[in-house]
């Protein structure tokens, strides 16, 4: 299977993984967009131009959160709890999943998405 229907099928089976997801998108290490989808039904908080801004220094604090790795460890995850959605940011070797769920989702179900998002892209 080639790389790109790999991502298309991770970020297809994340999405589906809750009513309360929003979006998901796989964003390459430069802080490209290489996959995204938005649940349907919903829409989008930010303009594209704001969305494409955001990966591009999701992917700049990646870089940022390595110089602490030999102290404190690799970073698992990330997850960011604002007022109209919740950000959990998953790192892959190649790879940064970033998933905004609705607010209202509990931090258990949250945590399982995080674990469920690891073993979805572990190939990737």
């Amino acid at each position: 299977m080639a790389v790109k229907s790999v991502l298309v099928s991770a970020c297809e089976k994340i999405i589906s993984y809750s009513p309360k997801m929003r979006f998901v998108a796989i964003i390459d290490l430069r802080g490209n967009i290489v996959e995204g989808i938005m649940k349907k039904g919903k829409s989008s908080l930010e303009s594209q131009k704001e969305e494409e801004h955001f990966c591009r220094q999701v992917a700049e604090r990646r870089k940022m959160r390595t110089g602490f790795d030999r102290t404190l460890g690799k970073v698992r995850y990330v997850h960011v709890e604002r007022e109209r959605v919740s950000q959990l940011v998953v790192y892959t070797k190649k790879y940064i999943v970033f998933t905004t769920v609705e607010p209202e989702m509990s931090i258990k179900k949250k945590v399982e998405l995080v674990n469920a998002v690891k073993r979805m892209v572990s190939k990737a």
